[in-house]
């Protein structure tokens, strides 16, 4: 038997305007122009371009409140809205942040091969037949982007198999990946860090010289003693002098653990591109947006002159109403895109001056001990947001100093309690761990238990946990693996 039951109950939606200005605000600076390239060629509607009159148009657009027009279809379309000259221009300029004078720059892009694509240009030099060849493309695409094939040779020879139709061998994949593993740059196609290291020491200009001799003899014999920095186990068994063993643990700590060299395989300059610029001007320190955050956009002249055009003719000729209708609801997308770029830019200031302000002694000079304690909390009530907005905001924008580029996360940390009962950046208390461990003995490494009584002598109340905690996060090893000869 079927029952009809009635409830109420709340529940909040986002609007598509303020989804679109929560996309918008996550996008970084690199990546606005293609977003605002998107949007232009999606819509007629709206033009890149200065404004045409000193008016703006748009304020009537209040921050944080997107009309919801469209929500329901109207039966006529109020012209007044479109013919004026209220949404002829917007120049979107950051309320006075924006820099006129700064140049709108193409930033540089680093184009070259791929790892892989190098790797095959180089096999396309060996005279090898076809049914090798195929074994080394295989072999090439097993390579991961650090360098190493970790995929099983026997799976390999499966892959040739049924891909390829090639039946192999164990002995044939091995001969053809020595001859990969001979490629620039050295230690590739390695199958461990053990083999790695022992192909970039047999390519060395002089593998007779005897420090790279021990240093091959260390890895293949050795090699889990020297990964766990038993030096005197390596002395006894392979009967080295300190000196002899010192020049060859130096050698092998200066080859490269990552052939590959790059996690996304591709051999290419990244440039970070700042979204707020930090100067001081008569002794103030001031912000200011990238210019490529503030895109010059403005809604059609030619639209508001259909509407002009429609207002002179017969109000009641269906495909005319149709059409305004159609160009209204572009209009409208032109004006929402405008409104939350517009949003876009007050949030990022607004949320980035709050931070400044928080954080005013590091911005002075850039020493790291004088950040203090913050969470999102501090930074969302102050700027009165949510702690959502602005985590968006701080985990995909960063900012230009005069002592360097920082991503706005590094400024939030949480706070260690002192003996003088205040609270300091754990940041400051990474910094005194760093400078700890930098200046310790390496030939007897600090212990974390004696880390943990010099930071207490020094006033941090910290537990032997945390101090673990923080020194894996400043990737340093333990006090073992820091030992030195």
């Amino acid at each position: 038997m079927q029952k009809l039951h009635l409830s109420q109950s709340l529940s909040q939606k986002l609007s598509p305007q303020q989804i679109q200005f929560i996309k918008l605000l996550q996008v970084p600076t690199a990546e606005l122009d293609a977003r605002v390239e998107e949007e232009l060629e999606i819509n007629p509607a709206l033009e890149e371009g200065k404004e045409e009159s000193p008016e703006t148009a748009a304020d009537e657009y209040a921050e944080g409140n997107f009309e919801e027009e469209g929500k329901k279809e109207e039966q006529d379309v109020n012209l007044e809205d479109y013919l004026g000259d209220d949404y002829g221009g917007y120049k979107m300029q950051g309320d006075g942040n924006y820099n006129p004078d700064e140049e709108d720059r193409e930033i540089p892009v680093s184009s070259a091969m791929s790892l892989h694509e190098q790797l095959l240009v180089q096999l396309s030099y060996l005279r090898l037949d076809e049914r090798q060849i195929l074994i080394g493309k295989q072999l090439i695409g097993s390579i991961e982007n650090d360098g190493y094939i970790r995929r099983e040779l026997e799976a390999i020879i499966n892959d040739l198999a049924f891909s390829q139709g090639v039946e192999t061998d164990l002995d044939e994949v091995e001969e053809v990946l020595r001859k990969v593993q001979a490629f620039d740059p050295p230690g590739i196609a390695a199958r461990n860090l053990q083999e790695c290291l022992i192909l970039q020491l047999e390519r060395k200009e002089h593998p007779e010289d005897p420090e790279i001799e021990n240093a091959i003899a260390i890895l293949s014999q050795c090699f889990e003693e020297f990964t766990k920095k038993h030096y005197e186990k390596i002395q006894r068994k392979l009967n080295l002098d300190d000196e002899a063993l010192k020049e060859a643990v130096n050698t092998i700590t200066r080859l490269n653990p990552k052939p590959g060299g790059i996690s996304d395989g591709m051999v290419r300059t990244q440039y970070v591109i700042p979204d707020f610029m930090l100067s001081q001007v008569n002794g103030k320190l001031e912000i200011s947006l990238n210019s490529r955050n503030a895109p010059e956009l403005r809604v059609s002249r030619s639209y508001a002159d259909m509407f002009d055009a429609y207002d002179k003719s017969d109000k009641k000729d269906k495909k005319l109403k149709e059409t305004v209708t159609f160009v209204k609801q572009k209009l409208d997308a032109a004006k929402w895109f405008i409104d939350a770029i517009k949003q876009r830019q007050q949030t990022l200031l607004r949320t980035m001056q709050a931070i400044l302000d928080y954080q005013y002694e590091f911005f002075i000079d850039g020493d790291e001990t004088k950040l203090r304690p913050m969470i999102l909390k501090d930074i969302a009530d102050k700027i009165d947001m949510d702690i959502s907005t602005v985590s968006r905001v701080a985990n995909s924008k960063s900012i230009q100093t005069e002592f360097g580029v920082f991503p706005l996360k590094y400024f939030f940390s949480e706070g260690i309690a002192t003996d003088s009962g205040e609270d300091v950046s754990n940041r400051e208390v990474k910094s005194v761990l760093q400078t700890l461990v930098d200046g310790e003995d390496k030939r007897k490494p600090l212990s974390d238990d004696k880390l943990v009584k010099l930071l207490n002598d020094k006033g941090y109340n910290i537990a032997r946990r945390t101090v673990a905690k923080y020194r894996e996060q400043l990737h340093i090893p333990v006090a073992r693996l820091r030992k030195e000869l």
